[in-house]
Formats: C-alpha cells, structure tokens, sequence
C-alpha cells in the first residue's frame, strides 16, 4: 500500500450530494486515506461549489484529518496524477431536467430522468461531456479509476467504454443499496448480514436471490413483500404498491424503478396530475436544493445535514466510498455495480455493460457469473438494452434517426408519430447542450 495518500477528484463537485461523499470518506480515513480531494465544477456552479467547498472543509476540519480540500473550474489541473475520479455531473443543470420531464408528459408520455424520452436526453446530453473527461484522464492519469455516478449510469459507463480509449470505467448506483437497507429492516436483521444477487441492467435489474448468512431467504422476502405495507420505494419514484400475486408469480424482487414498466398508466397518470400542479420531480428536486445550499452556507455547519436524505440519491457515497476502498485496498468484497458483462449475463452481449454483483479487486471490479436470464424478465431487459444501445450510438454520432430509433424502441414512447414530436421539442430545447446535432 503506498504512502503518499490518495488523491481524489470528484467532477460535478458542487453538486447537493457531495457533502454525503465527503462523509463517506472521513469516515474511512484510516483504511482509505485520501490526502488530496479536489473538487471540479463549471463556471455556472462556480457559486454552488464554493459553498459546497466551505462546507467540506469545515467537516474535515470537525474530523481532525490531513485531507486537503481543493476547489476548482480548472479540470485539467485536478485531474493532474490522480487516482480515482468520480463523475457527478448534470450537463443543463436542473433546468434541463425539467424540460425532460414537463415535454414528454405534455405529449402524454412519460417523463424521468433516466426513463423513456428524459432518460434519452440527458445521455445525449451527458456522454459527449463525459467523453472528454475520459480522454482528459487518459492523457493527465491514465491509471486513474473513473467512478461514474452520473445518469443514467449504465448508458453513460457503457459509452465510455465502447467509444472512449480509457477503459478503467465503473458505474455505480444507489438502487442496489436502497433495495438492500429496506430488505434487511423487512427481516429484521443488520444490513450488513444480507446479500441480494442481482441481475440486469441499471434502473432495471431484478434480486434474484437474497441470503442471510449464506442461506436463501428469497420465499420469505417474496411473501414479505407480497403485502402492500412493505413496499419497495425510493423518495423520487411514486410508491405505488405492487399487486400480491404479481410478485409472487415474478417470484424475484423489482427495484422501484420497475414501477415505470409495469404501472406506466398509473405513474403516468400521477405525473400528469404534478404537471398540472406545476411541480414536477424535477421542479421538488429544485426547491430541495435551493433548501439545502441555503442550510450548506450556515458557516456552524460541519457534518452532512439530515434533509439530504430527501434526495432520491440518497445512500450513494456509501456505493462510491466502498468500491474505492475495495479497489485500493483489494478486498475481495462483493458488491453491485455496472461493468462490462464478459459472459456474466448469457443472454446478453459480452461486451455490454450490466448491473451484477462483483468481486472487487485492487484490478477492478470482476463480475460473477448469472447465466441466462430467467424467462419472465428477459425480454423486458432485452428491449431495454437496445434502447440503450441506440441512445448512446445517437450521443455519440449525433445521428437523428438513431435517436428517433431509440425512442421507439422504449417500451415507455407508445406512437413513432409523438416520438417524433417529443424529439424534435427537445432537441429544440436543448439546442445548447447538443452540439452533435446542430
């Protein structure tokens, strides 16, 4: 293990989330000790970041660490010899995610961020971005891990590491984790004593199995979460409970995000109604924030505020902050992430990018093995999985065929004639962040 400290650098530092980050790595100082953290933003976060920035150096300070906190717009300089980088980024900011949200619904489709047409543009949007940040490392610290946390990961990983020459490419997500906590409240024993098996793709893998100290209790989380009381959600999905018998015959664990594919009329319904309201996911997501930067700036703060947890990413430095350790301290852990498939999922290309469980090496995450995909969700997932193939050859060819491609092919756009319509409205939209196109 070398000496000298790690230095970090996570992209898109002024974001909400990144005080939770920053926690997640005081509280690992000793087996992961971070001697340089430099936080990059753009110039229109250059405000947020600062107060974020102030904010991180105060809970340094509080925890009595040799960690240097560096704030810059300067991202060449942060990249300079580091060893990890992560990726937080929203090209457009919010706005730009209320625009994916509120012009699909308009239409009388569904609009998400990582979901049908919203999901489609913030990957175009955000590969071209993260692009450059790749070849950036692959010139500054080409040994560096990038750890992606930016949506939708598992599109966003994947292009990465098909088009980009840095290949060192890991996509989290705090799903996994969220779905774990709350099964492991369900059965009443510690978190840390139950392994979910996972399989799919990201925003659309399934629990296969789940085990408490090595014995499957897969039949007693089924019946568990058969009750409408016991449901699986997250804080930026509506919490529509799932029929009894339908899990039951799936006979494997849903993530909250399911919820899109299999209740599309109910949340479609739902979302119209917010629309109408004039508050959005994307419009709450943006009161949230201002909150939250408001109670940053109190200059007596230094530890992460409670009310961060309202945010739907909630858990996530706990995903980023353990895969980071794991790999410098090649623990050999199991954890879910979005990697290269390699013959882990057989009905799916090998040289896709899925979210299974892995074991976590100090060469990087080695996925473990599911075989084919069981036959009730395999079809789902496959339909899923040319989307994203399509969206992300439309990232980064700029081609608006492709694009329309790829909308058709979600299972949430229902008409090729609105498809159109709602691609055309964003491109428009979005004009700024999409220079492929234009």
């Amino acid at each position: 293990m070398d000496t000298k400290g790690i230095k970090l650098v996570t992209i898109g530092g002024g974001s909400s989330y990144t005080p939770e980050f920053v926690e997640g790595i005081i509280k690992r100082y000793n087996e992961l000790p971070v001697k340089e953290l430099w936080l990059v933003d753009i110039e229109d976060g250059k405000e947020k970041l600062d107060i974020v920035g102030n904010l991180a150096r105060r809970m340094v300070k509080k925890a009595n660490i040799p960690m240097e906190v560096h704030l810059t717009l300067d991202r060449e300089a942060a990249l300079q010899n580091a060893d990890f980088v992560t990726t937080q980024i929203r090209v457009g900011l919010l706005d730009s995610r209320i625009k994916d949200e509120r012009i699909p619904i308009k239409h009388g489709m569904i609009g998400q961020e990582t979901n049908g047409a919203g999901g489609l543009f913030k990957a175009l949007r955000t590969i071209p971005v993260l692009m450059d940040i790749a070849r950036d490392m692959q010139n500054l610290c080409p040994n560096a891990w990038l750890i992606n946390f930016t949506n939708p990961a598992g599109i966003v990983t994947e292009a990465l590491v098909k088009y980009s020459k840095h290949k060192k490419v890991v996509g989290v997500c705090n799903v996994p984790i969220n779905m774990k906590i709350t099964i492991a409240d369900l059965l009443g024993v510690p978190e840390e004593k139950v392994q979910i098996e996972f399989a799919g793709l990201n925003h659309m893998s399934y629990g296969t199995d789940v085990f408490v100290d090595g014995e499957s209790k897969l039949a007693e989380v089924i019946e568990l979460l058969a009750k409408p009381e016991n449901q699986l959600s997250m804080n930026n999905i509506a919490p529509l409970p799932w029929e009894g018998e339908f899990i039951k015959a799936l006979h494997m664990i849903p993530s909250p995000y399911h919820r899109y594919y299999y209740k599309t009329k109910e949340i479609l319904a739902n979302e119209q109604k917010e629309y109408q309201e004039g508050k959005t996911r994307a419009e709450t997501v943006k009161e949230l924030e201002s909150k939250l930067f408001e109670l940053y700036k109190d200059p007596n703060l230094n530890i992460k505020p409670p009310q961060l947890a309202e945010r739907g990413g909630a858990y996530y430095s706990n995903v980023a902050c353990d895969l980071i350790s794991s790999i410098y301290n090649n623990t050999g852990d199991i954890q879910t992430l979005n990697v290269v498939n390699n013959g882990a999922i057989s009905s799916l290309p090998d040289n896709t990018v899925v979210e299974v469980n892995c074991t976590v090496t100090n060469k990087g995450p080695i996925p473990l093995a599911v075989g084919a995909l069981p036959s009730p969700i395999n079809g789902l997932i496959q339909q899923i999985k040319s989307f994203e193939l399509a969206a992300m050859e439309a990232a980064v060819t700029g081609s608006y065929e492709i694009a329309l491609l790829a909308l058709c092919i979600n299972p949430l756009i229902t008409d090729d004639g609105k498809a159109k319509v709602i691609l055309d409205e964003l491109l428009e939209a979005h004009k700024e962040y999409l220079p492929q196109f234009h």
